[in-house]
């Protein structure tokens, strides 16, 4: 599996900016690539139920990412801090 930076889209990069821990959150993605299904040791990961398509919740701390996989590929559609809840249909 493959994750790679070119997947986030410009809104990510701007909230991993502004999160203030960049540096653990990205390790935190590019942990993924090794395996965006399961969760294991400092790696949260939820398949979440009510999407049009499988898509899964990657926790870290306060963090909740939302991403898919295609084509072996991670890509990360959604960031948000835990308080912001999540959104339907998306």
């Amino acid at each position: 599996m493959v994750f790679k930076k070119e997947c986030l889209e410009r809104a990510i990069k701007n909230y991993l900016d502004e999160s203030g821990e960049k540096e653990r959150l990205k390790e935190g993605l590019a942990r993924l690539g090794d395996d965006p299904f399961t969760s294991r040791s400092g790696l949260d990961v939820k398949k979440l139920k009510g999407k049009t398509h499988d898509v899964y919740r990657l926790r870290i701390g306060e963090h909740r990412f939302e991403y898919f996989v295609e084509d072996g590929t991670v890509w990360v559609q959604n960031a948000f801090r835990r308080e912001r809840g999540y959104v339907q249909g998306r």
